[in-house]
């Protein structure tokens, strides 16, 4: 039976290569099991299950995104049939056959073509600045309902996911809490992308009020200012119940604004909250108030029922969800209404740009327009103490802490945002010559020049993850520096067994090539004290790796690993 293997091909070349010489390998799977075979184990031709796991999580990816669905559930078989104890080991071919459904994923994780390409390190930045932000002690629970007033003003929680399913999270990412404000920008979102901005724009504003939330105050249209508001949301539910298959029970219309949440949110957790709900309804004499004066005005569609709207209202705002539930709806709208986890296409570009527009501009009650200015990242907090954060094109944040500063905001969420965008060049309107600050994200364009000098410099530091990388993007393990020194001289001399063993095991490169001084890598080794080095280097060059014998290899194999 012909060995199943994936189309998805290896054709990453350096700039100037030859584009008609043959790859070492016949396909991705290939590369991938040379890169991680025989790591830290009893055999040369076996790959460590839990190594390949660890390097895949630290791009981002988790073992729960469903994306690696056929993955995981070929490793479950795997391991519950493993008929020793130990570590996992894999032949090539079973290694193959684990990863064939899911290659192109997994070889743009590995190969650091996600938008966040240093994941590891930049995870470690967020865990600085959560740290930082959780020392906030100022503010006060929202205490209009009980139900927000008793909640625990110690907790924190954190969770982003990028445009790429990267994810990570901080402190209580898991804790469940209701969406109450945040649902606004949802609501308006399914309202955009159902009716179109012409249709919903008959009905609603699109600046920002300067007064406060609450407010019974129309624009000069007399129409709600704008979406983000309490009667621009209110108004948004009516265009959702009158204007949208208008024939839908109410129960009908719940269960569709609860599926279009959870399609944004790529299955993750999503409840509903009763006791918030029957406790947001019996406090609702200023939002019926509201209602009655946009009756007045003749704001709603025909045959809008207030009650009705308004008790729709107050279900999407008692919808409990977690910070990580949040952070995948905000990547959503990050990646243009695409979710990045289950690849549907839930709402339009158009609709989410719209969203985006008056979130940058009305998404923070009235502390809006110095929010715009400082951070430059739209978002939408509530009054439960959540903050949804977009960055278009890279990534959706939540945060979430109870206590709120005198506009309504999270203190700790605030503090986190500030302190990211002074960090990272997240700020919308920050251009490429700013220096001050860390661009994270994916360097498309990289030329010749700069990856020898990276090459070079990995292999002389001894950072094996840095060369790994270099490998899987297909670049030239033996290319020469202007002195004809290549990447094996210098972690030679430099005394690095593990990138050594590995320039030579797996990238098959010659172990004996010649700077311009005819010094070779054994005799840098030699210079440098590496003796033990210089033995691999010399028995590596008497042999041939094609027609090794199992003793001959163990020998080989310990001194790579002893040094």
């Amino acid at each position: 039976m012909e060995e199943e293997h994936s189309t998805y091909q290896y054709p990453v070349l350096l700039d100037g290569a030859d584009q008609n010489s043959p790859t070492s390998f016949q396909n991705i799977e290939d590369m991938l099991y040379e890169v991680f075979k025989g790591e830290d184990s009893n055999s040369i031709d076996c790959i460590a299950l839990s190594h390949f796991i660890i390097a895949l999580e630290n791009t981002g990816l988790r073992r729960s995104d469903p994306r690696l669905r056929e993955m995981i559930a070929k490793m479950k078989t795997f391991t519950e049939n493993k008929q020793t104890s130990g570590e996992s080991m894999m032949s090539r071919t079973q290694f193959k056959d684990l990863i064939i459904d899911n290659i192109v994923l997994i070889s743009r994780a590995l190969r650091h073509q996600f938008i966040i390409p240093d994941f590891k390190w930049f995870t470690s930045q967020i865990e600085d600045i959560f740290l930082e932000a959780q020392q906030v002690t100022n503010g006060k629970n929202a205490n209009y309902i009980l139900q927000l007033e008793r909640e625990n003003p110690d907790l924190f929680g954190m969770s982003l996911c990028t445009v790429d399913g990267q994810r990570t999270s901080q402190g209580n990412s898991t804790t469940k809490f209701t969406l109450q404000s945040v649902c606004k920008a949802l609501n308006y979102a399914i309202a955009l992308n159902e009716l179109g901005r012409e249709t919903v724009h008959r009905y609603l504003g699109m600046e920002p009020s300067g007064r406060k939330f609450n407010d019974m105050e129309l624009d000069y249209n007399k129409q709600p200012h704008n979406p983000m508001v309490n009667a621009g949301a209110i108004l948004t539910i009516s265009l959702l119940q009158r204007l949208i298959q208008p024939h839908l029970s109410k129960a009908e219309k719940f269960d569709y604004i609860l599926n279009y949440f959870k399609r944004m949110a790529g299955g993750e957790y999503i409840g509903f909250n009763n006791s918030v709900f029957l406790a947001e309804r019996e406090h609702s004499d200023r939002n019926f108030a509201l209602g009655h004066y946009l009756k007045e005005n003749k704001c709603f569609p025909e045959g809008t029922n207030l009650k009705d709207c308004l008790d729709l209202w107050y279900q999407s705002c008692s919808m409990e969800v977690t910070c990580e539930t949040v952070s995948v709806i905000g990547s959503t709208l990050a990646n243009g209404g695409v979710c990045p986890i289950t690849g549907e296409k839930v709402l339009k570009p158009e609709a989410v740009r719209d969203v985006l527009s008056l979130l940058h501009s009305c998404g923070f009650y009235e502390y809006s327009g110095a929010f715009a200015f400082k951070v430059g990242i739209p978002g939408k907090s509530s009054v439960a103490g959540s903050m949804m954060m977009v960055i278009p094109n890279t990534m959706g944040i939540c945060l979430w802490s109870p206590p709120l500063d005198t506009y309504g905001n999270s203190c700790r969420g605030m503090a986190f945002m500030e302190r990211l965008s002074s960090t990272f060049n997240f700020h919308r309107y920050e251009g490429k010559r700013l220096v001050s600050k860390v661009n994270p994200r994916r360097v498309i364009v990289k030329s010749r020049g700069d990856t020898i000098v990276s090459l070079m410099y990995a292999a002389a530091a001894g950072d094996l993850s840095a060369l790994k990388r270099h490998k899987l993007l297909g670049h030239d393990m033996g290319v020469k520096d202007y002195d004809g020194r290549t990447p094996l001289h210098l972690t030679a001399a430099n005394g690095h067994t593990s990138c050594v063993a590995f320039l030579l095991q797996k990238c098959s490169v010659c172990p004996d090539p010649t700077d311009r001084w005819g010094f070779t890598p054994e005799v840098e080794a030699e210079r440098f004290g590496h003796p033990g080095i210089a033995g691999l280097l010399r028995l590596w060059s008497l042999k041939d790796p094609d027609t090794l014998t199992a003793r001959e290899g163990r020998e080989l194999l310990d001194l790579m690993v002893c040094g």
